[in-house]
């Protein structure tokens, strides 16, 4: 929403001489003329600027402005008049546009910058309700039944109704409850999206409405008493893409899920991305992390129930959302391919039974064994254990880590550094030399990992 001509008027420190009661209206920009007609440079929205010093009759000029839309005059005086026409002012009134006067003291470009900066703020402002809208989409969608969620949540947004249809026209979820009622004077519109057209809009006088596809899984309309701005367009075009993951999603059964995820833990990820294709559903890229959650929590990404929890696979990415939009208790694993999603769930469910609210399993690391321990024993250990690592190239410590991590799997260590497993491969060997152990001992690495991981120690964190 632009800012209005009262606001412009009272920051401006302007006084109106006529149109009081219209100082509502929005102004959407400034406009300095001295032409006897500025309209063919109007659009219409603009508070005109003049002194009028070109200007011989004021009627004809005020009745080009009224007719050209313009929020407002302001006349400057001090320069070619050292008040306010009366003329003008009898024309203004009479025409019902707002008039203001503009002191000698006051120039046009600090009017002009402050309606600039009133506009600015005013986007920003519209952009980050959109964004924060987006956000509360998204947790909607998160949450229960993801497509009834998410249309409830666009109706409040909106100050108005929203309505899910299938293929057939039939209604789905209707927000409030009594928009599905509008469904029947909409089926036109969506025999226009079957042929292939991308949206409809509809404007009246009392409402306005748009009606979009659902990528081939129906249809849902959206409908308002005021005019969709852009923002209000971004939110609804958001919502639409929520809406149809939603619904893909829904086609997927869950035991197909449960099969997933038993063959990605199993290290068949192939199998598993050709059978969740089938039904619409994408496997993240790297780096996943696996989300350990209650069983009867939000269900709206790849997930499957996994003992007392169910797990989410999701990119890296989306975690800060996620685990915003998450209850207590979450279990958070570290990042990594997808060719390690056994290890992922594993830390993920182990972060989720400590029972400390939504934990990392980072944040897990030295909070067992290393407690019952001396730290600083163990650091001062960790630290003469690890230190012709440091000694020689910072790159050792870090690939000795990711390998520990992904429990010698060199494939998956090398993608999770970003390196050719033959780069990782030398600087195994070169860290197994410099620190005289053998990396294929098991004893060997649990000391390395405890090193490690140990509190305070470089590397930790």
């Amino acid at each position: 929403m632009a800012p209005s001509l009262r606001r412009i008027t009272t920051m401006a420190g302007l006084r109106v001489l006529v149109g009081a009661g219209a100082l509502d209206r929005p102004v959407r920009w400034v406009a300095v003329s001295e032409l006897e007609d500025p309209t063919p440079f109007l659009e219409g929205g603009e508070l005109v600027l003049t002194t009028g010093m070109r200007t011989a009759s004021w009627r004809p000029y005020i009745n080009r402005l009224v007719h050209r839309g313009v929020a407002g005059l302001g006349f400057g005086v001090g320069l070619s008049h050292a008040r306010v026409p009366e003329e003008l002012v009898r024309a203004a009134s009479e025409a019902g546009l707002p008039l203001v006067e503009v002191a000698q003291e006051t120039p046009f470009i600090a009017i002009g910058k402050a309606v600039s900066d009133l506009l600015a703020a005013e986007h920003y402002e519209q952009i980050s309700y959109a964004f924060e809208a987006q956000g509360r989409l998204t947790r909607a969608a998160l949450r229960g039944d993801g497509a009834a969620a998410v249309a409830d949540r666009l109706a409040r947004e909106i100050g108005g109704w929203v309505v899910l249809l299938d293929e057939a026209g039939t209604v789905r979820h209707a927000a409030p409850p009594e928009a599905g009622e509008r469904a029947a004077g909409l089926r036109g519109e969506f025999a226009r999206l079957k042929s292939g057209a991308a949206a409809v809009a509809l404007a009246g006088p009392e409402e306005n409405v748009v009606v979009q596809p659902l990528g081939g899984r129906g249809f849902f309309a959206v409908g308002a008493g005021q005019p969709f701005t852009p923002i209000g367009h971004t939110i609804v075009n958001a919502a639409a893409s929520l809406l149809t993951l939603a619904l893909e999603q829904g086609t997927a059964p869950e035991r197909l899920r449960s099969a997933a995820l038993r063959l990605l833990i199993a290290g068949e990820t192939g199998t598993a991305r050709d059978v969740l294709a089938d039904v619409g559903v994408t496997l993240p890229d790297d780096p996943v992390v696996a989300l350990a959650v209650a069983e009867s929590g939000p269900l709206r990404a790849f997930h499957s129930p996994y003992g007392d929890v169910t797990i989410v696979i999701c990119a890296e990415s989306e975690v800060p959302q996620l685990r915003d939009a998450l209850d207590e208790p979450v279990g958070i694993s570290l990042p990594g391919p997808l060719t390690c999603v056994a290890t992922a769930v594993d830390q993920a469910v182990r972060a989720y039974r400590a029972g400390r609210g939504k934990l990392n399993f980072a944040d897990l690391a030295g909070q067992g064994l290393l407690d019952l321990l001396d730290s600083g024993a163990v650091r001062a250990y960790a630290e003469v254990l690890l230190a012709p690592l440091d000694e020689q190239r910072g790159d050792l410590r870090e690939s000795l880590r990711a390998y520990l991590a992904c429990n010698g799997h060199w494939d998956a260590a090398a993608q999770l550094l970003g390196v050719h497993r033959h780069t990782l491969r030398y600087r195994m060997k070169k860290t197994a030399d410099l620190l005289g152990r053998d990396l294929d001992d098991p004893a060997a690495r649990a000391e390395l990992w405890i090193a490690l991981s140990v509190p305070g120690s470089p590397g930790t964190g």
